[in-house]
């Protein structure tokens, strides 16, 4: 199955998007992380359109061939939540099956939370629920976080810095933003030529800085109180595969997670997987993905 390419307009943003399958299929919206772009779910779009879905994957505001608006706020999650609302409906659906990763599963979670009647099913990769996470790596202000989890989160520090984080991750023919796909027990499963794409899509003229601005504008706990980022309960049957190698995000927050979804819900644990779990387990994680979506 071939892989398209296009266009949505939702919520005044021009999404560039990759889609695969049938146009009459049921739709699986998936969204990526940082610092990648559409092209991190090729191996689930023709997996998930061989299974008789309609997959659709847009880069997020800021990223690749999507608009790129100015300033942090406009990075704040209210708005990211209501893109993935106006990209549904860019797309005529009532509901979709909807798959995050990274910051992608960050906007997911609390868009499920608020608008559970547009989610067939809802599938998290690497990422627990946010509360899960935000009181284990205390960036909601909780004065006793995680240790390990604190440790992980720790770069965030360095994100936060407006100008020295741009400035850092991009010295050196952007070597240490090259770095970060190669950490974890599976240093070469990006290829080359995608993370060549996606660092030259970072190094264009303010690109970086609104990849960097998703954690400006929201992983502080003043950001945390005035859009608690899931105020109702997560009922859509939903799905959380983690790495139990992933260098940011480690066991507290995962384990917490069933606590808060009222949903069905099921973790899957891939032992020995890092972070970048579309490609470094495509074919498990799709089979997941599929599998969840048709309720087995």
């Amino acid at each position: 199955m071939d892989i398209e390419t296009g266009r949505l307009h939702a919520n005044g943003i021009s999404f560039s998007v990759l889609a695969a399958g049938r146009r009459d299929g049921p739709v699986v919206l998936l969204l990526h992380g940082f610092p990648e772009g559409k092209e991190s779910w090729e191996q689930q779009l023709i997996a998930l359109s061989d299974a008789g879905w309609r997959a659709v994957a847009p880069d997020l505001r800021g990223f690749g061939g999507t608009d790129a608006p100015k300033g942090v706020e406009s990075y704040a999650m209210p708005h990211l939540v209501a893109d993935v609302e106006g990209l549904i409906s860019a797309l005529g659906e009532d509901q979709v099956d909807l798959v995050g990763h990274d910051w992608g599963a960050q906007v997911g979670w609390p868009f499920v939370s608020r608008y559970p009647g547009l989610v067939r099913s809802w599938t998290s990769l690497s990422i627990p629920h946010p509360t899960a996470l935000a009181q284990a790596s205390g960036l909601d202000g909780n004065p006793n976080p995680d240790p390990d989890q604190r440790e992980r989160s720790s770069y965030v520090g360095l994100f936060q810095k407006v100008g020295k984080a741009e400035e850092v991750l991009l010295e050196n023919g952007a070597q240490r933003l090259k770095a970060m796909y190669r950490l974890g027990p599976n240093p070469e499963a990006v290829p080359e030529d995608t993370v060549n794409a996606f660092i030259s899509g970072l190094q264009r003229e303010g690109r970086l800085t609104a990849g960097l601005n998703y954690y400006r504008a929201n992983l502080k706990p003043a950001a945390y109180a005035a859009y608690p980022p899931c105020p109702n309960p997560i009922t859509p049957p939903t799905l959380l595969l983690w790495g139990d190698q992933d260098p940011a995000l480690g066991r507290k927050g995962v384990e917490a997670t069933a606590a808060l979804v009222e949903g069905p819900y099921r973790l899957v644990v891939l032992e020995g997987a890092g972070h970048w779990l579309q490609f470094e387990r495509a074919d498990e994680v799709s089979r997941a993905i599929i599998g969840h979506i048709r309720g087995q």
